[in-house]
């Protein structure tokens, strides 16, 4: 029957060892290595993807913390802000206290001082008033006054005054 289509066995066999051949060394030689670097190459992409994986999944871990530390932050910033609010309003506080106080002893010094001066402008102005009133009467009079009269004048004058 092969033979009616024309083909010769003999010329068939040695083509079917010359593809055989040709099939091996190509299997061996060309093949082989594309399919290993083929199956190298999809493990690498394997791995890469994997790796991606790995990645994104500590990125967003990290980016969690980052937050999370972010928040803690801004939580202590708050903490330190209120906290130095908080001093100042005590400084202030005893600032303004120490400024009352020191504001009030300068009030009782001068109305001491005052009062002093007061009472002290009181002394000499009974004695200047003693004096004149023996010198005008030394004038009126006409006469010397002893240093008697004078004393019993100037104590009249300053009763007076007092009263």
């Amino acid at each position: 029957m092969f033979e009616t289509l024309g083909v010769k066995w003999s010329e068939f066999i040695a083509s079917l060892i010359n593809f055989s051949i040709v099939l091996f060394v190509l299997w061996r030689f060309a093949y082989r290595p594309v399919f290993n670097m083929l199956a190298a190459r999809r493990q690498k992409i394997a791995d890469s993807v994997a790796n991606a994986d790995k990645i994104k999944t500590e990125l967003a871990r990290t980016e969690v913390e980052r937050h999370k530390i972010l928040t803690q932050a801004g939580d202590q910033a708050n903490k330190l802000i209120d906290e130095a609010r908080q001093a100042a309003a005590r400084v202030r506080e005893t600032e303004t206290q120490k400024a009352i106080a020191a504001a009030e002893q300068i009030l009782v010094k001068a109305r001491e001082a005052a009062a002093q001066e007061r009472t002290q402008m009181l002394a000499e102005l009974k004695r200047e008033v003693g004096r004149l009133v023996v010198q005008t009467t030394a004038t009126v009079t006409g006469k010397i006054l002893t240093p008697d009269d004078q004393n019993r004048l100037a104590e009249e004058s300053q009763k007076q005054l007092t009263a």
